[in-house]
């Protein structure tokens, strides 16, 4: 579904991606791991026109899109849920969700709004509340639903772990799995919490210093002694209270 070929991106005269390759098969769920700084989130935004690449191609269903704005993507069906959740603080549930429904047709809105509550049902009782207002959990459950909202063919997910404590990370992990496995969707997603990424993933990529340094299944990643000693301490039995 997502072919990337030797990307270079970056801010300013510095690229921070060096000649990346990437696939992301449909309706699989693929993972890149890495340390801080490694360029995941650039590598994500990139891929949503912003930054722009300063060489190299993306194609999306065989179609390059690497010079298309960004509204283009999400009307052809990319969908990009950022690092840090960035909801519209000042709305409230309800339009923050029709916001993530603008490029969708009106008809389907009642039923897209009854799925992502049954993902989440937290969100049930909030929908007049203002975004701003919620918890971080129950905000990034917001910032997942406004993406499902556009009804994405492809959900690029940046560290949607990130700060949630571990009952919130076993339900996000959950509802990517619900996702996946239950609806077909085809998911990048961008995790710190490597454990939980390789556990999920059907492929995944390791990235260091902006290059892709190793490739795999999840399960093959996460069984590399290598891979154990740098992201889990040597162990990954520890992680497993938070598995999926």
């Amino acid at each position: 579904m997502l072919k990337i070929r030797g990307l270079r991106a970056g801010y300013g005269r510095f690229d921070v991606l060096h000649g990346v390759d990437l696939d992301v098969s449909k309706d699989k769920i693929t993972a890149i791991i890495g340390a801080n700084g490694a360029g995941k989130t650039t590598l994500l935004m990139t891929i949503c026109g912003r930054p722009r690449a300063n060489a190299g191609e993306i194609l999306f269903n065989n179609q390059n899109i690497t010079r298309l704005p960004t509204h283009e993507m999400i009307r052809r069906g990319i969908a990009h849920v950022p690092e840090g959740r960035r909801i519209f603080p000042r709305m409230s549930v309800r339009e923050n969700l029709q916001m993530g429904a603008f490029a969708t047709d009106d008809d389907n809105f009642d039923a897209d709004l009854a799925f992502v509550l049954l993902l989440f049902p937290q969100l049930k009782g909030r929908l007049e509340q203002l975004g701003g207002t919620l918890s971080g959990g129950e905000q990034q459950m917001l910032a997942l639903s406004r993406a499902l909202m556009g009804r994405p063919r492809l959900l690029l997910l940046d560290e949607p772990s990130l700060g949630l404590a571990p009952i919130l990370v076993r339900q996000v992990f959950q509802a990517i799995r619900s996702l996946n496995r239950e609806r077909g969707m085809t998911v990048l997603l961008v995790e710190q919490n490597a454990f939980q990424a390789l556990k999920l993933a059907d492929t995944a990529y390791v990235l260091a210093n902006g290059r892709i340094a190793q490739q795999g299944t999840g399960s093959e990643l996460l069984a590399d002694p290598h891979l154990q000693s740098a992201y889990f301490g040597g162990g990954v039995a520890e992680e497993d209270t938070a598995a999926p």
